[in-house]
């Protein structure tokens, strides 16, 4: 498969390079070729409805909802290409990281791509497993890639809760096999298509156990309450522009295993009940975990990690309900949340190089320093608190409406109360930020003189508001067209998606 090899050639190419320029344009490059293999590959999903390949076996497979988390990937994977190229610029440029760690960023970063591209196109749940496994590993390191204390700190919780909890799901994967012993042989065993076709003669009682290992196993990578608490340091320590893809794709990588599993046993047991209960539940803990400690965050990073928090259990609430308008508006929300909290994730990554902190009291007059970047954090923030006319409303709406379609108006109530909580947070904590608080001066001192160490350190009081501009072409540039998206999705679908979403929530809810 072109994807994995692109990738693997990738690597050592980038451990090959010395010049700085050479590595953006390779890393930009590679990222555009990764992006067109997958508008290839797309296209044969959208014709044929699956794509099988002979390679090791016939392991590797794409149908509609591994190609649209593959292109999420790639897609917030070129973006971060891009953002990465005036971002470290200007983090060797305020002596942030030293100059051979570019390269060591860039063999991490597409380390990390090659192990969410692989996780999504093999067919076996156990080699997902190893997969999803080792996105933990190749990203450990690039959240405590600034080496301070509290990226450290970060990155050991990350990896020590994030193993135990895919040693959780590895349980999952064995009662999961345990479930059908004895019916298939060889290739065939934990393939999730011949499971998902054969559901019916699996072990019932054993498939609930797997369900609930997987779905804690796999819950504490997706960051789902009350595994999540590792997310919230990671996401904020990592460079900015890793952190768009810890929040907007990986966590969908760990979802993409639970939601195959959630087919397999709602088939199996002939219900949703089961399931359903389970993941209506821990949706609506998350959202409300999140919602408690958005209102009293100090810190735009971790808020963001939060909201992340927040929106993964919205899809697991959506996933749990398992109507067909239901799990279309989860899909779709994946989509959403991906672009926006990508683009939220990336404009703080501007606002700290300017500003070098992440304390929220010290930001102020935003929109005045970074009229474009503050103009899309502003936007961006109603778009991800689930305003109109962003596309995050679009799916939100979708879901409530297929929430009440259930005749679930208890439950309808309490999303819809807990959503209104997470954006009156959000208003409340973050909406300061963008006007000036007395009558402060521009500071005029050229923002290369700030001298914070790494994104985790605080940054002293400079008593005066950075020089204002913004800090690179490509970063604005990147946020921009999200932004675009975000907006023009919110009211209008392309066909192909459409189809494609569909094609998805037929292959998960079987209707």
């Amino acid at each position: 498969m072109l994807l994995w090899i692109l990738l693997i050639i990738a690597v050592p190419t980038f451990a090959l390079l010395k010049d700085r320029k050479a590595l953006h344009t390779v890393s930009v490059g590679i990222s555009v070729l990764l992006l067109l293999i997958a508008g290839f590959e797309t296209r044969n999903v959208i014709l044929n409805g699956t794509v099988e390949y002979d390679a090791l076996g016939g392991i590797f497979f794409l149908d509609a909802l591994s190609i649209i988390i593959l292109d999420l990937v790639l897609i917030i994977g070129l973006m971060a290409a891009v953002f990465s190229t005036g971002y470290l610029n200007e983090e060797l440029r305020h002596g942030k990281i030293e100059p051979g760690r570019l390269k060591l960023y860039y063999i991490l970063m597409y380390t990390f791509m090659f192990t969410m591209v692989f996780a999504l196109t093999v067919r076996n749940m156990g080699i997902m497993w190893i997969a999803i496994e080792a996105t933990t590993l190749a990203s450990a390191f690039l959240v405590g890639f600034y080496n301070d204390k509290r990226a450290i700190e970060a990155t050991w919780k990350y990896v020590i809760i994030c193993s135990v909890g895919i040693a959780i799901a590895m349980l999952g994967i064995i009662f999961l096999h345990l479930s059908s012993v004895g019916l298939f042989k060889g290739p065939q065993l934990l393939d999730w298509t011949v499971l998902y076709g054969n559901a019916a003669a699996l072990k019932s009682p054993v498939l609930r156990l797997a369900f609930i290992f997987i779905l804690i196993g796999f819950g504490t990578k997706a960051g789902l309450a009350p595994m999540h608490t590792w997310l919230p340091d990671a996401h904020s320590q990592a460079p900015s522009p890793i952190s768009a893809l810890l929040s907007g794709v990986l966590l969908n990588s760990a979802m993409y295993a639970i939601i195959r599993t959630v087919s397999i046993v709602n088939k199996n047991l002939g219900s949703s009940l089961f399931t359903g209960r389970i993941l209506m539940a821990i949706g609506l803990l998350s959202i409300a975990t999140a919602a408690v400690f958005i209102i009293t965050q100090k810190d735009y990073k971790r808020l963001l990690a939060y909201s992340s928090i927040e929106h993964m259990g919205i899809i697991a609430f959506a996933i749990g309900i398992f109507s067909p308008a239901a799990v279309f508006a989860a899909i779709f929300h994946m989509i959403n949340h991906s672009f926006t909290k990508s683009m939220l994730f990336f404009t703080s990554g501007n606002i700290l190089q300017k500003y070098g902190t992440r304390e929220i009291s010290k930001v102020q007059g935003l929109l005045k320093i970074l009229p474009v970047s503050g103009t899309v954090f502003f936007l961006g923030l109603f778009a991800i608190a689930g305003t109109p006319p962003f596309s995050v409303f679009a799916s939100e709406f979708n879901i409530i409406a297929a929430v009440f379609e259930r005749g679930n108006f208890l439950l309808g109530a309490l999303f819809t109360l807990l959503l209104a909580i997470v954006f009156a947070g959000i208003a409340l904590t973050l909406f300061g930020i963008f006007y000036l608080k007395g009558n402060q001066e521009v500071h005029k001192q050229d923002s290369a003189q700030i001298t914070d160490k790494g994104e985790g350190s605080p940054m002293p009081d400079i008593g005066a508001l950075p020089e204002k501009g913004e800090m690179s072409k490509s970063g604005v540039a990147v946020i921009v067209v999200l932004l675009a998206v975000i907006a023009i999705m919110g009211v209008y679908m392309p066909s192909p998606l459409k189809d494609l979403i569909i094609s998805a929530q037929q292959i998960i809810t079987g209707v």
